[in-house]
């Protein structure tokens, strides 16, 4: 869907925000809530910046426009690339030097001081809206859901046909390039982007390329972002010696992952989600092994909208009911390189799994289907069957 059509859906939830928030406007300043805002109109300039080159600024009431604030830099740009003459937001510009006056531009719109407006976490505004923000995003509209779909086909295609081309010997950077190229040859970009094989595999939850020959077995992991979303995977290729050495630890964390899925459904909680995940680590023989490593949670605008740990109940989202149209990426995994990892969307039917293909193996989990490891015969060919 167009940034024009997605904006358009999520104006009126800015209004909300506003409103809920008794602040006499809002200072959208992150990427990930300006391209909520915006319908991913904002490709990152620096893609580790915390600050976005453009902020989104919302008045209080319905009288005023929302406006969009940028540098004489940006601003040709979005002028001549943006939704915002369509949306009817003017655009501001400010000097790129002083990051003080992306402030004082708000300051003057809202008119009023920075410390009556509420902003996502920007230090400089008086009301921090940032949990409001990321609670109101997480449920997609119909433009972002297909977004979302599309992001997940090509991320997925990415991961999958660089281990297709993996031979036993290539190394851990040839794959990770091959992934790469194919995430930027579709307007996408690879946040996180996980390499390795053998003896660092199983030593290493995060093996980075590193340039080392991989000869048994290949694991990537992909987090993609495009628009402001994001989607994540994981997925393995590996001789049969592998696979057999790998499969208990990838039983056991498809199973985790399974039991999670089974309880994921709108207006379930963390707390519910957690409890499930931990009672399925020791049902499988590995009791507390989330302690070892994040579990995942609910994806978005953000790799993950947030991430928590059974127990933690002084989390506001502890509780917090995910909604109809979220996004979820689980992370279960163990010791020894096995991790299961997907990304799906809670409808009021169950869940729809996102970052699946056709042609890749699979194996049964209850009534799900998981990847299985692809087979690299000894002789280097794939078999697929």
């Amino acid at each position: 869907m167009s940034a024009l059509d997605r904006a358009r859906a999520v104006a009126p939830v800015l209004r909300e925000l506003v409103a809920d928030s008794g602040a006499s406007g809002l200072a959208l300043t992150t990427p990930g809530a300006v391209a909520w805002a915006t319908g991913g109109a904002n490709p990152p300039i620096d893609r580790t910046a915390p600050s976005d080159p453009s902020w989104v600024v919302v008045p209080a009431g319905g009288a005023k426009q929302i406006q969009v604030v940028t540098t004489v830099v940006e601003a040709p740009r979005l002028r001549a690339e943006g939704p915002f003459g369509e949306l009817g937001w003017p655009i501001v510009e400010v000097g790129w030097s002083e990051a003080a006056d992306f402030v004082r531009a708000a300051e003057t719109i809202l008119g009023c001081p920075a410390a009556a407006v509420a902003a996502d976490g920007h230090p400089a505004f008086g009301h921090d809206a940032s949990d409001a923000v990321i609670a109101r995003r997480m449920a997609l509209s119909l433009g972002e859901m297909d977004d979302l779909r599309a992001l997940a086909r090509d991320a997925t295609a990415a991961v999958e046909s660089a281990l297709r081309i993996w031979r036993p010997g290539a190394t851990d950077r040839a794959v990770a390039g091959a992934v790469a190229a194919r995430v930027e040859a579709v307007g996408a970009s690879a946040p996180v982007l996980l390499v390795g094989g053998d003896d660092r595999l199983r030593r290493f939850r995060h093996p980075v390329a590193v340039g080392r020959p991989m000869h048994d077995v290949a694991m990537v992991v992909l987090v993609a972002a495009r628009g402001g979303l994001h989607v994540a995977l994981t997925r393995y290729a590996a001789r049969p010696a592998a696979i057999e050495q790998l499969g208990p630890g990838l039983d056991a964390v498809r199973a985790v992952h399974c039991a999670v899925l089974e309880r994921c459904r709108p207006g379930v909680s963390a707390a519910e989600l957690l409890g499930a995940l931990d009672e399925a680590y020791e049902a499988t023989g590995h009791a507390g092994a989330w302690r070892e490593h994040y579990q995942g949670g609910p994806i978005g605008y953000a790799q993950r909208e947030f991430e928590l740990a059974p127990g933690q109940d002084d989390s506001i989202w502890w509780k917090f009911p995910l909604p109809e149209n979220s996004a979820v990426a689980w992370n279960p995994s163990v010791g020894g390189g096995a991790k299961d990892e997907d990304t799906y969307l809670l409808g009021a039917d169950g869940v729809e799994w996102l970052t699946a293909s056709n042609d890749w193996p699979r194996v049964r989990c209850g009534r799900f289907e998981r990847p299985a490891v692809l087979r690299v015969e000894p002789e280097g060919t794939i078999d697929e069957s």
